[in-house]
């Protein structure tokens, strides 16, 4: 099956979004009150926006990106007057200046496993230095039938450790009913 755009596209426009959790995860607000801006943050697939406004309004510059139209235009909605900039695009051809903050949720286990690789390695290029990937993260032992995909957690050890170190891994706090309880709250630091 095919997951582009038309795919999501499709899913937002019925209104098909499991994934939506109608606001900022507990956890990312507690990140965000110890690790305010300035700064530079990049959140791909940012469905509805919540986080891209939470983090506009905590003082980064902020680029949120969906390749859904439907998608931008609901973040455009949920962020009007917090500063964030809400794009058409896509995280793999993003190439602006290095970012200090990449969110994720929802991003990763949306893509087939066969670019799993690809997206940590192109993480690991948009961070700098001490940057960090933070986020929720899909952990289960198997792939499934997705989306959502499930990553182990030594797969996903495998594919940041290279370029990251994990300061933090804990069970979600409220996790998405689709994830049941193999959602858990990781934070990276880019080396």
């Amino acid at each position: 099956m095919d997951y582009g755009p038309a795919h999501w596209e499709t899913l937002y426009r019925e209104g098909r979004m499991p994934w939506d959790a109608g606001g900022v995860p507990a956890e990312f607000s507690d990140y965000l009150a110890d690790h305010p801006g300035p700064g530079r943050a990049l959140v791909p697939g940012c469905g509805s926006g919540y986080e891209a406004a939470a983090l506009a309004e905590a003082g980064y510059d902020t680029l949120a990106l969906d390749f859904s139209p439907a998608a931008v235009e609901r973040a455009q909605n949920v962020t009007r007057g917090s500063g964030a900039r809400i794009e058409i695009g896509d995280f793999f051809t993003v190439d602006e200046a290095v970012y200090g903050l990449i969110f994720e949720r929802a991003f990763l286990c949306a893509m087939p496993p066969r670019l799993h690789d690809v997206w940590a390695r192109h993480a690991a290029r948009l961070l700098a230095p001490g940057g960090h990937l933070a986020g929720l993260f899909f952990l289960r032992d198997t792939h499934g039938e997705g989306p959502p995909f499930g990553i182990k957690a030594a797969a996903l050890d495998a594919l940041l450790m290279p370029d990251f170190e994990r300061l933090e891994d804990r069970p979600s706090i409220a996790p998405l009913p689709v994830f049941g309880d193999g959602e858990r709250w990781q934070l990276w630091q880019r080396i």
